[in-house]
This record gives C-alpha cells, sequence and structure tokens, in this order.
C-alpha cells in the first residue's frame, strides 16, 4: 500500500513526486516509457520554472548537462523590435531550454534520490474503485505481467490525453478549438538568444538548446494543418524565410541535423483538478497551445502547489479535500492568466501587440518587465502600473 502513486515521469509527474516524498511519503511512480526518451516539446524552461529546479536542488544538474545559458530575449513583428530579459527570480539571471531526452530523466533521478519507487515501461490500463473513490492502478509490468497497486492519491500527469482524467471522469470544465500547428526542428551552426518572430498568420520561435544546437520552430493556423503537413519542409522555410529573413540568412549558414517534427493537434482545455481519491496535474489538468512554452514551467509550479496545500494531510479526509480545493483555485488564477495569454499569441494576430508594444520602444525597464508576465516574475497586474498606463495613454 502506497501514500501515493503517480502516474507519468515527466515533467509535472516526477516533481511531484519527488515533492510527496519529501515530506515523508511512500511513492510509486510509474512511466510507460523508458528514459532516456525524447517527446514533442518546445522545452524551454521560464525564470519561474528554473527558480523551482534551484529551490528543488535540480538546477546544477541542468547546467551541468550542456544546456546553454539564455540571458537575452529578442521579439520582433511588424514595425516594432524590442530586446531585455525578464527580472530574476531569487537572484537567478539565466535560463535554458534542455532537450526533453535530458530533462526528464533529471526529474526522474531527483524523484529516486527523495524515496521514489520509480518503475519504467510500465503502461496503465484502468484505475480501481472502491464505491466512488479511487484506490488504485492497474497495469502491465515491462514483462507484460498484469500488477495492481492501491495508494490513497493517485496523480495524474499523463499527459494531454490522461488516461487517469478519462477513466476518473474529470469533466471539461473550459474548452476551446485547436488554434495553430507547429513545425520545428534542431540546428548547427545557427548562434541566438531566445528570439521571436510574428507577422500575420505566422509566428516563429528560436532557443538555443542541448549540443551547441538551435531549435527554430514555425507555427501556422490551425486551418493550413492538412496544407501544411503534406509539403513541410517547404512551408516551414518559407515561413523562417519571409518572417525573420536575418533568421533566415543565419539559418542558411548552418545545418539542420534532425528530421521536422510537428503536430496540429495542440487542446486547449481545462479539466476538473480531483475528486475522491484522485488529482491531475501538468498537461492532464490543463493543455493549451505551445505558442508561450509555459507547459513545463506550469507544471513545476502545481507540483509545488499540490504537495504544498496537501502537506501533511494525505490521510485527514476533510483536509485533503480543502487542500485539493484550493490547488484547483491556484489553477483557476495564475495558470489561467497564462492560459488566456496562450490563446491570445495563438490567434497569429500581432496587431494590439505590436500597437502596445512599440510604445515601449526606449523604456528598458517596462521592456523587461513585459518579458517578465511571461517568465513568471511579474504578474500581469503588476505590469499594467501607473506609470505604464500613463505611457501607454500618449499618443
Amino acid at each position: 500500500m502506497y501514500d501515493v502513486i503517480v502516474i507519468g515521469a515527466r515533467c509535472a509527474g516526477s516533481p511531484t513526486a519527488m515533492l510527496f516524498a519529501r515530506q515523508g511519503y511512500r511513492v510509486l511512480l510509474l512511466e510507460k516509457a523508458r528514459f532516456p526518451q525524447d517527446t514533442l516539446s518546445s522545452h524551454y524552461l521560464h525564470m519561474q520554472g528554473v527558480a523551482l529546479l534551484d529551490r528543488w536542488g535540480l538546477l546544477d544538474r541542468i547546467r551541468e548537462s550542456g544546456a546553454q545559458p539564455i540571458t537575452h530575449q529578442v521579439y520582433q513583428g511588424p514595425g516594432v523590435r524590442i530586446e531585455g530579459f525578464s527580472l530574476p527570480i531569487d537572484g537567478l539571471t539565466t535560463t535554458y531550454a534542455p532537450r526533453r531526452y535530458v530533462l526528464d530523466p533529471i526529474l526522474a533521478e531527483g524523484a529516486v534520490a527523495a524515496g521514489v519507487e520509480f518503475r519504467q515501461g510500465c503502461a496503465v490500463k484502468d484505475l480501481v474503485f472502491e464505491d466512488d473513490r479511487v484506490v488504485g492502478v492497474r497495469y502491465s509490468t515491462p514483462g507484460g505481467a498484469e500488477a495492481t497497486d492501491r495508494a490513497r492519491l493517485v496523480v495524474g500527469a499523463d499527459g494531454m490525453r490522461s488516461l487517469v482524467a478519462r477513466k476518473a471522469g474529470a469533466e471539461y470544465v473550459m474548452e476551446h478549438p485547436r488554434m495553430t500547428t507547429t513545425y520545428y526542428s534542431y540546428w548547427s551552426g545557427v548562434p541566438a538568444d531566445f528570439e521571436l518572430y510574428e507577422r500575420p498568420g505566422r509566428w516563429i520561435g528560436v532557443l538555443p538548446t542541448n549540443d551547441d544546437l538551435t531549435l527554430l520552430m514555425t507555427y501556422f493556423p490551425q486551418a493550413d494543418y492538412n496544407q501544411v503537413r503534406k509539403n513541410v519542409e517547404p512551408a516551414y522555410l518559407e515561413a523562417l524565410r519571409t518572417t525573420a529573413p536575418e533568421l533566415y540568412e543565419r539559418m542558411r549558414s548552418g545545418r539542420r541535423e534532425e528530421q521536422l517534427y510537428g503536430t496540429g493537434h495542440q487542446e486547449n482545455f481545462f479539466r476538473k483538478a480531483h475528486g475522491p481519491g484522485w488529482v491531475l496535474v501538468g498537461d492532464a489538468v490543463n493543455h493549451k497551445d505551445s505558442i508561450t512554452a509555459r507547459g513545463i514551467t506550469e507544471a513545476f509550479v502545481q507540483a509545488q502547489s499540490l504537495t504544498g496545500f496537501i502537506e501533511e494531510n494525505l490521510h485527514d479526509e476533510a483536509a485533503l479535500r480543502t487542500a485539493m480545493r484550493r490547488y484547483e483555485n491556484e489553477l483557476g488564477n495564475e495558470a489561467l492568466h497564462h492560459y488566456q495569454g496562450a490563446l491570445n499569441v495563438a490567434e497569429l494576430k500581432p496587431e494590439g501587440r505590436t500597437e502596445m508594444l512599440r510604445k515601449l520602444v526606449g523604456h528598458q525597464e517596462h521592456i523587461d518587465r513585459y518579458f517578465s508576465t511571461l517568465s513568471g516574475a511579474c504578474s500581469i497586474d503588476d505590469f499594467y502600473n501607473d506609470e505604464l498606463l500613463t505611457l501607454l495613454d500618449q499618443d
């Protein structure tokens, strides 16, 4: 009998398991993949996520992994270019974009070091119920045998298509249509900062990552998905050429080192976060378009939030219900803000945004605070302070 079983060992599951174990709970972590294994991802760690890794004692592992440090950000849209960087959190001034086959094992190893029992190659098949409460899971082992384990709490950290959510009947409480399709690859010989380029109907994201490679991501409207996926490489190159000509010239001096990866299946939703004996974290509870690259950071935030609310109250039924309601309410605050922000960017209509950003040119403090609203270092309410509102009201 475990205190907690966590399903999924990537960016939401491993930190959640680790933090529960550090609280003294007996934790089982199940993952269907075998690490290291890559996965589709924009894999940027915003400043808020970097600060949590530092708090958990895992940031040095990221630094040692060869992930390139990022200290400068560029945004260029129609008629405007701004440069700067997020404000620091806890004195940290550098972010990273580690590959997922690097990051996910580091997180899982952190969980194991905390005392978590980690089993890879295990595919969860079903939840175990007693009356209306989830009390465990059924899964297949790497050898093909069927196994059942029980726990006080089952955590679904199993992604956008969460089996835990489906089996527990976690309904959608908010849902929006798919908005973009994305294709990306990794290039050598293309030096870059954290760079974003935009024009109507196109968005380009650029991130330095591991092994001196640079991630170049292109975004298209969801309506273009079928057309783009039939001619991916020409569409990808044309988007770069027409949206970011200077970047395109840099890219031509480099070399694409991997295939093009992509998807048109980026769902936008919030699910019910919890029920008797179960709770969801990460993409299982809230998934949105990857265009703002907030998924990993929010998975970290949710792991910290959930375990922080529960603390020593896992076996106190009334206190556990209160803790999970508080966790869900927290999702409705910060996560909802970033969800709405992602949907706004994913419209691929830069006009209103660029009009505002043009007024920030020459005001570096406001530019850095703008970048900080996405990084988690500055709330949107703090960004729109009286000084900024006065600036924006000027003709």
